[in-house]
């Protein structure tokens, strides 16, 4: 049941876990503090810092922060171990009731220990509940074949477990049976609408820039909403702290540059640091394909975008800081197969902030941020699109740390304005401006008890423009059977007011537009009538981690997730929602349509990692299943068409040369095949473009098809090998060379986009794509 009274009640029990975190045993003490790196300035993040000989100890955040609490009076080691740095140990005196504060700063080491790493790996296995997320940083995103010497984190996405890829040209990301609206993206606490380019090997965000990026796939925690099936949490790094860098690269596909550098220099022992850092990053590959890959298309292929991102972050003396920080994202197809004129615009800016109080244990953070994004369709032979949606979104973040026990909790507000008209087949009109504002209210409390890892978190999601609270329990879980046998649990409810201004029914559609609150819907969906315009999803996810040796891993995950209501645009309008029409179905009057599903599946990933080689290997079998009403009231499933059954994903990496200056990476794909619609005829069709009006006797005819069920065939399937060759060269202390040289789709696979249904014929994915591409760094 969702209730409709304004949310006090949430607030008061986030009061009263407040005020129990004041009356916690004042007897002991705490260090706190950030781990940087010295060179650059950079927080080391995920790193541990422990008192030797002892079970106190901590692991740094994505902000290098770390805090060790309910220490007892004494002294103690405080260690820091971290690959590729050398080890840190520092004496400490703990007194009770007092707060030690400390900046570490590592240096690089000379030769580096993996057992270090392993020691990192296994501590953070055991001390967090990990389930169904992936941790990605610059370094993984590598590890892949880059196209023209341009590694991008939509390439490595497509690697993940549970996420489906449907296509080279507009193809979009699936995330275990979630559409790309139901994924919430967002980029140092902003929300990024759209994250992908038109040609999907390449996103918005520049690799340089990234410090890391989480995936949730599902089950994420309170403190998380507006979206049910998953989250990409993005977070940037600072500019270089100590001395001015950058990078500058070409490749047949576009280039790229970033800049960086202190604007006040970082210092042991300083009063503080300033620093900033730009990129700016673009395709030219309607012009270079005409002369590298005119025998894809003489016309070239016309997918432009450019992406530009600054920041600038000011960092004080015990290490809280604020960032301000921009972007202009663009894309834009010129006249491409059915499409004359395709475009979107994404622009907007914000400020983000961290605070450690003197004498208090708690961390601070929050962030203030607005964006927008617009895009227009035109195509040949249809009327135009336009879609438009701009707005805030801010919020405050406290998290206390309790001993081996952490509670976090905040409130998060947003705004934003969506506007959007299209027409539908017929040529009737459908639209809507929408104000919308939403309160979020959470908070998380995890427990460690013995082998047990326990994570309950509640969010109360206000919708203010429909009047709805959605109460949101979840609840993660991890039980360390033993020291490489774990076993873990996810699960909770979500809602979201967003929608996508498409159908999930079309197979391709570049247009990427966004609806919130429809009013248009049926009254009723299987005889019930429908209570709110929320769409609604229960998460459960169930796995396994299994350490095979130290450098062997296995993750096994089984998922369940239910989407309990979906809203979706209704193809099969036919009439105006008028009283002269009330008594027809809903089916053939509304604007949108009611959906039910569900995704169910699992996924199995191994990882073996040295310091030559990587190998990933990922399998995910998958069920996504809709079902919508048709106009005599019977339910009817079908298969969506980003339904894949069977996905296969293999990543080696190997490191050689008596420097190791040279890498090859490869990436081999298997997929089954998509679900389509069969087409059973065709008949010559009569276009009544002016209605009543029209003169059939002489009004031209077209191809007209009689069509199947809805997605019963499937096209097939799919596969692809990629691979490239990187040397890298030092040109001096702090500058060098990489040339890298690649081949997208090696074996030159006829893999199927999709066929067009008025002609039959087959339209395919990229075939064998070399390039190659220079990067120089200094």
């Amino acid at each position: 049941m969702r209730s409709k009274n304004y949310p006090f009640k949430p607030l008061l029990f986030v009061l009263s876990l407040l005020l129990f975190t004041l009356v916690v045993s004042a007897q002991t003490g705490t260090i706190r503090g950030f781990v940087y790196e010295k060179e650059t300035g950079e927080p080391v993040i995920f790193t541990n810092v422990y008192l030797q000989g002892t079970t106190h100890g901590a692991a740094t955040d994505v902000n290098g922060y770390f805090a060790i609490s309910q220490i007892p009076p004494g002294k103690y080691l405080l260690t820091i171990t971290y690959l590729g740095f050398d080890s840190l140990q520092i004496n400490v005196l703990v007194k009770a009731d007092e707060i030690i504060s400390k900046n570490l700063y590592l240096e690089k080491a000379s030769y580096t220990l993996e057992q270090v790493q392993i020691t990192a790996t296994r501590q953070e296995a055991t001390t967090e509940t990990r389930t169904s997320v992936v941790k990605i940083t610059p370094k993984q995103i590598k590890q892949i074949p880059s196209f023209g010497g341009q590694p991008d984190l939509a390439q490595y996405l497509q690697v993940l477990p549970g996420v489906v890829f449907t296509g080279d040209q507009g193809g979009q990301l699936y995330i275990r049976g979630g559409s790309p609206i139901q994924n919430k993206v967002l980029l140092d606490g902003m929300i990024v609408y759209n994250p992908f380019h038109s040609i999907g090997l390449f996103s918005v965000f520049d690799t340089d820039i990234l410090r890391n990026a989480d995936v949730y796939t599902g089950g994420f925690g309170a403190e998380y909403g507006g979206r049910i099936s998953s989250v990409m949490d993005i977070t940037t790094r600072d500019g270089n702290k100590t001395r001015m860098s950058g990078k500058v690269g070409a490749s047949t596909f576009g280039a790229n540059m970033m800049i960086e550098g202190p604007i006040k220099k970082m210092k042991e022992g300083s009063q503080g640091s300033s620093s900033f850092i730009f990129t700016a990053k673009n395709s030219y590959l309607e012009q270079s394909s005409k002369l590298f890959y005119d025998y894809i298309d003489t016309a070239g292929l016309p997918f432009n975008y450019t992406d530009l991102y600054g920041k600038i972050s000011l960092l004080g003396a015990n290490g809280s800081k604020v960032n301000f920080f921009g972007f202009n994202f663009q894309d834009r197809v010129n006249n491409y197969k059915s499409l004359s004129d395709f475009k979107w615009d994404s622009y907007g800016g914000g400020t983000n902030f961290l605070v450690i109080p003197g004498n208090s244990p708690v961390l601070m953070e929050g962030h203030l941020a607005y964006s927008q994004y617009r895009i227009t369709l035109d195509e040949k032979n249809s009327l135009p699109r336009e879609s438009s949606i701009n707005g805030f979104n801010m919020g405050f973040d406290f998290t206390y740390f309790i001993g081996k026990d952490e509670l976090k909790y905040g409130f998060e507000i947003l705004g934003f304005k969506t506007d959007y008209f299209f027409y539908n087949s017929i040529g009737l009109e459908i639209s809507q401006v929408e104000n919308t504002t939403e309160l979020g209210l959470y908070a998380k409390y995890k427990k460690t008890a013995g082998n047990w890892l326990i994570e309950p978190s509640m969010r109360f999601h206000y919708y203010a423009s429909l009047s709805d609270l959605s109460p949101e329990p979840r609840l993660a879980l991890k039980f360390n059977a033993t020291e490489s046998f774990r076993i873990k649990f996810a699960g909770g409810f979500y809602s979201q007011n967003l929608l996508s201004a498409r159908s999930d029914r079309d197979v391709v559609n570049l247009f990427y537009g966004f609806l919130s609150g429809p009013d248009n819907l049926p009254r009723t969906f299987d005889g019930k009538a429908i209570s709110n315009k929320l769409q609604t999803a229960e998460h459960a996810i169930l796995g396994f981690e299994l350490d095979l040796s130290d450098k062997l891993t296995m993750n096994l995950e089984g998922y369940y997730k239910n989407f309990s209501q979906l809203t979706n645009l209704n193809r099969s309008k036919l009439f105006n929602d008028s009283e002269e029409n009330a008594d027809l179905p809903d089916l053939l009057k509304k604007d949108f349509v009611i959906e039910h599903g569900y995704a169910t599946g699992a996924d199995i990933t191994f990882k073996y990692e040295t310091k030559q080689l990587y190998l990933w290997l990922v399998y995910s079998l998958g069920y996504v299943v809709r079902q919508y009403e048709d106009t005599t009231g019977a339910i009817i499933d079908y298969y969506p068409h980003y339904d894949r059954r069977h996905n296969v994903n293999l990543v080696a990496t190997y490191i050689f040369g008596d420097k190791r200056n040279w890498e090859v990476n490869a990436r081999w794909n298997f997929g089954s095949g998509f679900p389509f619609t069969l087409t059973q005829g065709y008949y010559p069709l009569i276009p009544f473009t002016n209605g009543i009006y029209t003169d059939y006797t002489t009004q031209n005819e077209e191809l007209g098809y009689i069509a199947d069920d809805l997605n019963k065939g499937r096209i097939s399937d799919y596969h692809r090998l990629d691979v490239s060759l990187k040397r890298v060269i030092n040109t001096g202390i702090n500058s060098k060379l990489e040339i890298t040289v690649s081949v997208t789709n090696l074996y030159d696979r006829d893999n199927i986009f999709y066929v067009d249904k008025n002609t039959g014929d087959r339209i395919y994915q990229l075939p064998v794509m070399p390039s190659a591409g220079l990067m120089f760094s200094f």
